[in-house]
């Protein structure tokens, strides 16, 4: 196979607008699929990269919540075949190292071909980089067999681009990382993308209470929508007395940080309660540090959580979600709130920035690759 020529939002610097250019999609390596997008959503972390938040190498094409239809197939792919349907996310895995084996296939230590060599190129022929494992602002991408999981027919890729990274991190937090128990107390604090699917996962998980903290009254009002039983805002309310009332004193057990905030990382501690957990699902700056008292954690009988990706195995989990969203368990459709051609991706971005958009989703189409 030859290169192929495709459209891509390029970042060339951190903080700048992304500029639509052709670019040079190197066919699949042996173990590796190439998928011709239909859709990508736009996940905070694609912007927060865009900012330089967390470095990385440029030029870059970012975007990780796709999906679409497979083009073509490496050599030694035994997960996906040409015609077939996919989401197509960032988790990577081996199955053979130890995490891996150990069911953690978010924190895979292979080194992939794709890690080492990125299938784009410019139009000069230098290397552009692989953003997030995926390059989904693009109308296709190379990808490996893991990162690709089969959905029905009759799924809209806009809704199906959702299971890549907000949904299975938000509900993966709740089901996977921490476990919640039915009847627990669960708090959600930030009830952006990410946050709404945490309740939908606190929701699914038989919580109760489900308290949704946030300082914008309209996210509080969506997250009653996706589940939560209560909501507190940040800005107007005495939280810790808000939460104790709720709970007869106890706190919380479960407390889930879906920001990256330092501010909400710092105080979130103190509504979690005896035997409680602290779930940190948001990714701050790289810059971001916050103190903790061990003593306290300690006496308290506490625990935190680092929950990546919602602790997901895509094998298991995407096709689980996909039934609870036909059998109209799980939200997806109102998690979208505009649709955008490449061309005006970076109207799309700023409105997911400004805090207007749930999910803004890129279409591609033909005239894209």
């Amino acid at each position: 196979m030859e290169p192929r020529t495709i459209r891509a939002a390029v970042g060339r610097a951190f903080g700048q607008p992304l500029q639509v250019e052709w670019v040079q999609l190197a066919p699949p390596g042996p173990d590796d699929v190439q998928v011709d997008l239909d859709a990508c959503a736009i996940c905070h972390s694609d912007i927060s990269y865009m900012d330089g938040a967390w470095g990385g190498d440029l030029p870059a094409v970012w975007g990780h919540e796709a999906a679409g239809v497979v083009s073509a197939v490496g050599a030694d792919v035994t997960r996906a075949n040409v015609g077939d349907r996919v989401v197509v996310s960032l988790i990577r895995s081996c199955g053979t190292c130890t995490q891996c084996q150990r069911g953690n296939e978010v924190g895979c230590t292979t080194e992939f071909a794709l890690d080492v060599d990125s299938p784009l190129r410019d139009g000069t022929g230098a290397p552009i980089d692989h953003g997030l494992r995926t390059a989904g602002f693009a109308g296709a991408t190379t990808v490996h067999q893991s990162q690709v999981v089969p959905i029905p027919a009759q799924m809209g890729a806009d809704v199906a681009s959702l299971l890549a990274c907000g949904v299975i991190t938000g509900v993966g937090a709740v089901t996977n990382t921490a476990a919640v128990r039915a009847g627990s107390s669960v708090a959600v604090v930030g009830t952006g993308g990410v946050g709404l699917n945490t309740v939908q996962g606190a929701r699914l998980a038989g919580a109760d209470p489900i308290i949704a903290l946030d300082i914008d009254e309209a996210k509080l009002a969506a997250a009653r929508d996706f589940g939560a039983t209560d909501t507190v805002n940040v800005d107007t309310d005495d939280v810790e007395a808000v939460i104790a009332q709720l709970t007869d004193g106890d706190m919380v057990e479960y407390v889930f940080v879906t920001t990256g905030a330092k501010s909400a990382l710092e105080d979130a501690g103190n509504l979690v309660g005896p035997g409680g957990a602290l779930v940190l699902v948001g990714m701050p700056p790289s810059d971001v540090s916050v103190e903790l008292d061990p003593g306290s954690l300690a006496a308290a009988n506490q625990r935190i959580l680092g929950s990546k990706m919602g602790s997901c195995r895509l094998d298991r989990d995407v096709p689980r979600l996909i039934k609870l969203y036909q059998n109209g368990d799980l939200e997806l459709d109102a998690l979208i709130t505009n649709r955008y051609p490449l061309d005006r991706i970076n109207e799309a971005i700023d409105e997911v920035r400004a805090g207007t958009a749930r999910r803004n989703i890129i279409e591609f189409n033909g005239n894209d690759r």
